[in-house]
């Protein structure tokens, strides 16, 4: 059994507001939850999400650490030194 007086306040059925409209209820210490995201309109989990590569920072990785496909670029060098 917990202490008495030390708790907070449980409400079992506290709803869970976005933009206005109600989008779910939970259990919580407040009556009611203002949020501003929520996992129904946040890109990760709508599937609307979109990785913007607009400075090449994919591709400098994997040449850091050695992903790119080495076979592409070896036979242009040695191409290049034949001539």
């Amino acid at each position: 059994m917990p202490k008495s007086d030390i708790h907070p306040q449980w409400y079992p059925e506290a709803k869970v507001y976005c933009n206005g409209q109600l989008v779910m209820t939970v259990g919580s210490t407040k009556p009611e939850l203002h949020v501003d995201v929520w996992s129904g309109n946040h890109p990760f989990f709508t599937g609307t999400q979109k990785i913007i590569d607009t400075e090449g920072r994919v591709e400098r990785f994997m040449r850091k650490y050695g992903m790119m496909d080495s076979s592409s670029g070896a036979a242009t060098d040695s191409e290049s030194k034949e001539k």
